[in-house]
């Protein structure tokens, strides 16, 4: 039997598969609860009591959501297109969870540990922006296809400004590997590494620039009811309108990993002398995802023009100088070195 997992192409298949679905299951899972989380932290800031009917504290309200959306009935525009209309959801879905290939959970704990891993997120996130286009394309109507172009406009605006954040965290650590980026993080001190507060500013950019990528409040433009009608998805009914809803909180909660991974040392832990470990990685996961929330239920929306203006009037100048000076103190070894010798003792 190890010979067959080992050595054949069918029991390779299988093993891949087992490792896939070991990460896709519990993914989708735990989104059923993190949007109950997400209700009730609302609720709690509003003052009310949320999701309390539909099992035990409403913990099952996800799951009947889950099971109205299916037993809709799917209904296409007459004069959408057919094969793209329902293309679209797929898109979205699909590129938001083949990203968590690369995500490590905790040492050694990842489906495919490459060095390109931050291109490869970077790459397919990126790709995410065409399930968005064709979904307001193939409705044949106005409102959709307008939204999916502000939507458009707005992922890739607030990608310039990610992807410079990103590269001063590869040039700091010297690695686009994530398990060696959660390494180079390990000083030894807790929070007070030798990595963590030279990257505490662009910690607040890149959680900004996360909630405008995945279209979550206060930029949640695309979908702004009193504007374009519920935007791209205003054709949508049924399982592919739950596609593209499961789309985007998959994309939220990849966003708590890479902040988990890049600026919080992921499965490292935080205090000296408590082990390392997964239960490290989730509590950063749902610390971030709950500020997520907090900002839904505080922040009111912004307009579109203000969005852009922040994006690339405000971020993008920060952004890129922050990629300078962070060649220049690691080519000088201004700042991290100091770091390095301060919390090593050296």
């Amino acid at each position: 039997m190890a010979d067959f997992f080992t050595t054949t192409y069918p029991g390779i298949a299988m093993l891949i598969l087992g490792q896939v679905l070991l990460i896709v299951v519990p993914l989708l899972l735990a989104l059923a609860f993190l949007m109950y989380a997400d209700r009730k932290i609302w609720a709690a800031v509003m003052m009310r009591r949320g999701p309390n009917v539909v099992g035990i504290y409403g913990l099952m309200q996800s799951f009947a959501d889950f099971l109205k959306y299916i037993v809709k009935e799917v209904v296409i525009p007459a004069g959408a297109d057919r094969a793209v209309f329902l293309l679209a959801p797929l898109v979205s879905l699909v590129m938001a969870l083949i990203a968590w290939a690369v995500i490590p959970f905790n040492d050694g704990w990842v489906l495919s540990d490459i060095n390109v891993a931050i291109l490869y997120v970077f790459a397919v996130s990126s790709l995410e922006v065409y399930g968005v286009i064709m979904g307001g394309w193939a409705s044949n109507s106005k409102y959709p296809f307008l939204g999916s172009l502000r939507s458009a406009a707005q992922m890739i605006s607030y990608e310039v400004s990610i992807g410079l954040i990103i590269i001063g965290v590869i040039l700091s650590t010297g690695s686009m590997n994530f398990t060696d980026i959660v390494h180079a993080q390990d000083g030894g001190y807790g929070l007070f590494s030798w990595y963590w507060l030279p990257h505490f500013p662009m910690l607040f950019l890149f959680f900004i620039s996360a909630l405008a990528e995945t279209n979550r409040p206060p930029f949640d433009l695309p979908e702004a009811e009193s504007e374009l009608v519920a935007g791209y998805q205003v054709e949508y009914s049924s399982t592919p309108f739950l596609l593209f809803m499961i789309g985007e909180l998959v994309a939220v909660v990849l966003m708590c990993a890479l902040v988990s991974l890049l600026f919080f040392g992921g499965w490292l832990s935080p205090i000296p002398g408590l082990p390392d470990g997964i239960l490290w990685m989730v509590g950063k996961m749902l610390f971030v995802f709950f500020m997520f929330s907090m900002v839904k239920a505080i922040t009111p929306r912004y307009r579109y023009d203000q969005l852009m203006r922040l994006g690339w009037k405000v971020f993008l100048p920060m952004s890129l100088f922050w990629v300078v000076f962070v060649a220049f103190a690691a080519r000088f070894d201004w700042f991290w070195g100091t770091f390095a010798r301060w919390t090593t003792g050296g």
